[in-house]
């Protein structure tokens, strides 16, 4: 789902942004994204990523997003490409999430009038994006709720850890069409799918000063459960459809240190696990059945910081994900 998947070898323009945002009144805030996207093979993608309304200044702590946003689903998510200390989406992220979530619906959430931060949200959505499905519900198809909390161990370090909860009646989600003795056959779920999220970060700057030195710490974990059915179309002679049950769960750990101004570096590793059941031949042919191995990676970052406005970036990755080591 998503962007999901290795990135395509040799030069390319990838991934662009046209973002327009600003505050509309004293009560509400807009903003708008537009992306252009090249993949592999030449094909262009253009559509909206982000279209929202976000209340400003709601008395007693409460702020409530319309539109189609980044969901709060975990602590990286709601974060734009260009915010990421590393090029790429972990592993979990990426098969979990397709890269990132977002869709259509309402957010609400609450920070709690206290010294500890307390912030409390929940969402109604659509449903109509991976990994919910690939036919949009005609009412709420996903939920989600979040819990963060956060606070200071001393004047230089702080820390912050949350969990999330996401359910959806999954509708048909389409994976990926493969040839299958000369046809294409295109696996598709229905059933029901729940994902728990954990994080945690900690952060340190000697006495607050973030500018020369600081150091930051960052985990999260995901486990999703899927029970339904499995259906292969276009199969020879006849559609096949099978009871499917599936658990998939992951992990990246990843630390980033600025040594001195205007330079940093980052380590992360990543794994994913998966513990899939239903028919053999069924899982075989959806492309589900749970690899030998666990895929996993590891990556490498050193970055130059000119100013706030750009960055170099040069990152190598060892991955493990696929068959065959990238």
């Amino acid at each position: 789902g998503g962007e999901a998947g290795l990135a395509p070898a040799g030069f390319s323009l990838g991934h662009s942004e046209i973002v327009l945002s600003s505050n509309i009144d004293d009560k509400f805030y807009g903003q708008f994204t537009f992306i252009l996207a090249e993949h592999s093979g030449g094909e262009r993608e253009n559509k909206i990523e982000e279209a929202f309304i976000q209340t400003i200044g709601l008395t007693n702590g409460f702020t409530v997003t319309a539109g189609r946003f980044f969901s709060n689903i975990g602590y990286m998510n709601r974060r734009h490409k260009h915010a990421w200390n590393f090029f790429d989406a972990p592993l979990v992220y990426q098969g979990i999430w397709g890269n990132k979530y977002i869709d259509d619906g309402l957010s609400v959430s609450w920070i709690a009038p206290s010294d500890l931060f307390i912030e409390l949200g929940a969402e109604v959505l659509s449903g109509g994006t991976y990994p919910s499905g690939s036919e949009k519900s005609d009412g709420v198809g996903a939920q989600v709720t979040f819990i963060n909390l956060g606070g200071d161990f001393s004047a230089s370090s702080s820390w912050q850890a949350g969990t999330s909860y996401y359910i959806a009646d999954t509708n048909k989600r389409k994976y990926g069409a493969h040839d299958h003795g000369g046809t294409a056959e295109t696996p598709q779920f229905t059933g029901d799918t729940n994902v728990v999220g954990l994080n945690f970060i900690y952060k340190w700057a000697p006495q607050g000063n973030y500018k020369d030195r600081h150091f930051k710490l960052q985990t999260e974990y995901f486990s999703r459960d899927e029970d339904g059915t499995v259906t292969i179309l276009n199969s020879s002679p006849l559609e096949s459809t099978d009871d499917y049950t599936g658990k998939q769960q992951g992990a990246y750990l990843q630390a980033i240190y600025q040594f001195m101004p205007q330079w940093r570096t980052g380590l992360r590793y990543e794994w994913l696990d998966s513990d899939n059941s239903g028919d053999a031949e069924v899982l075989e042919e959806a492309q589900l059945k749970s690899p030998s191995d666990n895929p996993n990676k590891y990556s490498i970052s050193l970055d130059y910081i000119p100013s706030e406005f750009s960055r170099v970036r040069l990152q190598y990755n060892k991955d493990k994900s696929y068959q065959q080591e990238d």
